[in-house]
Order: C-alpha cells, then structure tokens, then sequence
C-alpha cells in the first residue's frame, strides 16, 4: 500500500511539471493528499501463524481445567470426596461456557461504553461470524472473532472452578452450581471487562495485568475465602487424617497446570512474536524459582522438603508471575516467584492457622496472596532498571499505586458478590451437607458413585 501511494505521488508530480507555477502547487498538494490518505488506510492482516498459536493456546488453558485443576484438586482431597471434586470442576466448566456464549461474552466484551460492564449487543454472540475479526496488540493484524471468544471462554470456565477447593469435601453440589451462575455474571465477567476491555475501569487507570492476576486468581482467591467461612469447617478438622489421598493425582495435575499455563500466559500475547517468547521464558524461570524456594523453606522449617510442598511452590509461581509475564524480564520473574512462593507459605502454614478459617486446598493462600504479590509485582519490576520492558517516563511508584487501586477494587467487588451469591445459593438449597453425608463422603451420598474400589 505505502509503495502504490508513493507511485502515485511521484507520477502525480511529474504530470504537474508541465503545468504553471499555480497549478503546480496545487497538484502537489494534491498528490500529498492522495499519499497521505493510502498511507492511512490499513488492511488489517489476518496471520495464520497468530491464528495456530492461539487455537493451541486455547486447547492449553481447557487442558488446565479438564484434566488439570480437576486431579490437581482431586488428590489433594481423601479419597472419599475423589469423585466430587471431578464432578463439581467438569460442570462448572460446560456450565460456564454455555453461559459463556448466551450472555457472558457479550457482559465482558461486547463493546458497550461503560467502565463496569460490556453491554448485550453481542447477547447469543449476535453478529459474530467467520469474517468477523478481534484486534490483537499490534494495529494493523487480527484474529478471528470466535477464536478471541473461545480463548477468553476458557479463562471464563477455569476461575470459579478454582473456588471450590476453598470449600472441598463439604458443600453441596446444586449449591455449587448456583453459585457459579450468579458468582461469574456479577463478579467474573465485570472485572474482566473492567480490567481487559478498552472501556473498562480498570483499564483505563492504565493497570497492567497481562494474563490475569486479577481477573482469575484474585477474583477466585477472595471469593474461595468466603466460601471457606461461609460454609465452615470440616467436620473433625485438626482431629482426625486430613491428608491428600494421592500425591501423584496432585503432581500430575499440578505438572498438567504448568504445562497448559504456557496458552494462558503466553497466549494472551495473542500474537506468535517476540512478547509471546518473553511470557514463555518468564513462565519457565519464576515457577522454577517458587519451587525451589518453596522447598528450601519448608526444608530448612520442618526438615524436609515434600512433594505437597513443591506443587504448592509450582501455582504460587505461575499465579504470582501471571499478571507480569509480558511486561518484567527474566531476572524480575526469578525474584517475583522467589518472593511469592515464601509469602503464600507464611500464609498457608502460618497465618491460616491463626485466623482459624478452613480453606481446604489453600486457594485463597495461594491464587489470593499469590495474585496480590504478582499484581504489585508487576508495577515494580516493569521497570526498564529493574529488566522490564517500560521504560522512559515509566514510574515504578505510579505505576504500583495503580495496581494496588486494582487490587482493591477486585477484592471489593468479589467480596460483596460471593457474600450474596452463597447467601442466595443458601437459602435456595442450602450450602451445606448434611453430617452423614460429609462422613460417608460425596462420592457416594452426591454421585452415587466411589473414585476406587475394593
């Protein structure tokens, strides 16, 4: 296009030559006008290799919910509740994505200009098609519609399923769908209009927050906290054997989290390019650093380092590290995971013990603190000095009060929202089983069903 403008400028000028001074300044005028208004129009450019990147992102961050959070919980909790965990995670997910296509695009994304939520002017994703397309980060290059749709569908599914590991092995499983409707229509899809859409609060504050610090793990975090009060303790905590009933169910899920967190954090760069490789290698080197620091505390503190210990270590880093990947550079993602890995260990031997809640796969220990320490991460090691990508102008204390002001604002929004939404699921079908059924487990009194026999 800018070579056909050119041409047309150049012949535009050697026509005027001939012509009378007037009219030579007039033509040349002309012929600027003419280059100008080509140069202007841009085509975007669909690029099939952004295309087969972010199809395989997509496929990555469902393989995270099914079959990844699914085991991850499922050996975390006794084997009696096995079952239960998959059910609840498996129809959360198809539940969401239903809603998902009916409404929740269109709440999140659908190009309303309101600071808070999207509109339904893509309600049953009215007027999306094939040829439709979605901006990406660089001006000029799209993607398909749909493909954005069921990329952003899959964070969508992937965060209340989160939740339920703050109330595990004790809540109804109706009470968890109801809550899931309500929970990602008022708190999911507004905060992640607010934080991603180019109308949204957030987003307009200027807060970074590559691949969801917030929007995911925050959200899911505080709201899995509220769940753990909200429906009470386990019966027999602290009293009787508690321990997961099988650690290589919770290494193969955790194994399965890091690997499809590649779709999730580098695919949010949603282009193949040399951002998508800079989340990729952050990805790699602040999961590595959580874990080793995370066994090395709990080594040098009990003595031993435990295989819990270093899948524990493995989320807090790929949680803290979420929210900064496209933006912080190798070394900063080193500290960050270093830093996040002991701060949620403080808090999920230490403080969750003196405050007396039972969070019983420590979400809110992890994907809460977690998500805060990487949010304020990120204001501070962006920082060209520190070996992010921002640089000139760039305030590293601007830039954290800004992303201190969207943490607040996530907390607060998804504490009123959970409050509501487990009150409303209470009162409907109540949150809680029944002592007989939490005893023999949910396998058997939800599902009918045992995870192992004999």
């Amino acid at each position: 296009m800018k070579k056909i403008s050119q041409l047309m400028g150049l012949t535009a000028l050697a026509a005027a030559a001939a012509l009378p001074a007037w009219a030579q300044e007039a033509a040349t005028d002309a012929a600027e006008a003419v280059t100008e208004a080509a140069e202007a129009v841009v085509t975007p450019v669909m690029d099939k290799g952004d295309v087969a990147w972010m199809l395989m992102s997509t496929v990555l961050v469902f393989f995270m919910i099914l079959p990844g959070i699914a085991l991850f919980y499922g050996g975390l909790v006794r084997a009696k509740n096995m079952l239960s965990v998959l059910m609840q995670t498996t129809l959360i997910g198809c539940t969401v994505m239903v809603i998902w296509v009916i409404y929740g695009y269109s709440f999140a994304f659908g190009g309303g200009t309101s600071p808070f939520w999207g509109g339904m002017g893509k309600l049953f994703l009215a007027g999306v098609t094939t040829e439709s397309m979605a901006a990406t980060f660089s001006d000029g290059f799209v993607i398909p519609e749909y493909l954005f749709i069921c990329f952003q569908m899959t964070f969508a599914a992937l965060t209340p399923a989160l939740i339920i590991g703050g109330f595990a092995e004790r809540i109804k499983f109706s009470a968890v769908l109801i809550f899931t409707v309500i929970w990602v229509t008022f708190a999911y899809f507004p905060i992640a209009h607010m934080v991603w859409d180019a109308s949204g609060l957030i987003f307009n504050w200027g807060a970074i927050d590559f691949a969801g610090g917030t929007v995911v793990h925050i959200n899911a975090g505080v709201a899995a906290l509220i769940g753990a009060v909200m429906v009470g303790k386990r019966i027999g905590l602290g009293k009787e054997n508690m321990a997961p009933h099988s650690m290589v169910m919770t290494m193969i899920g955790a194994s399965m989290l890091w690997f499809g967190w590649f779709g999730f954090n580098v695919g949010s760069n949603l282009e193949a390019n040399g951002g998508a490789t800079l989340a990729m290698i952050n990805t790699f080197v602040a999961t590595a650093a959580a874990v080793v620091a995370w066994s090395l505390i709990e080594g040098l503190a009990r003595g031993k380092a435990s295989m819990l210990g270093a899948a524990s270590g493995m989320i807090a880093g790929l949680v803290a590290v979420t929210p900064a990947c496209g933006t912080i550079g190798p070394i900063g993602a080193i500290v960050l995971g270093a830093i996040a890995s002991a701060v949620c260990y403080f808090f999920v031997t230490t403080v969750k013990n003196a405050m007396g809640y039972d969070d019983s796969l420590d979400v809110f220990g992890i994907h809460g603190v977690g998500g805060i320490i990487g949010a304020i991460g990120t204001g501070i090691f962006s920082a060209a000095s520190l070996g992010g990508v921002n640089g000139d102008d760039y305030s590293i204390v601007g830039q954290t009060i800004v992303q201190a002001q969207a943490v607040v604002v996530t907390l607060i929004w998804t504490a009123i929202v959970s409050v509501v939404a487990f009150k409303i699921a209470d009162l409907v079908v109540g949150l809680r089983v029944d002592t007989e059924s939490e005893r023999i487990g949910l396998d058997q009194t939800a599902h009918g069903e045992s995870a192992y026999h004999g």
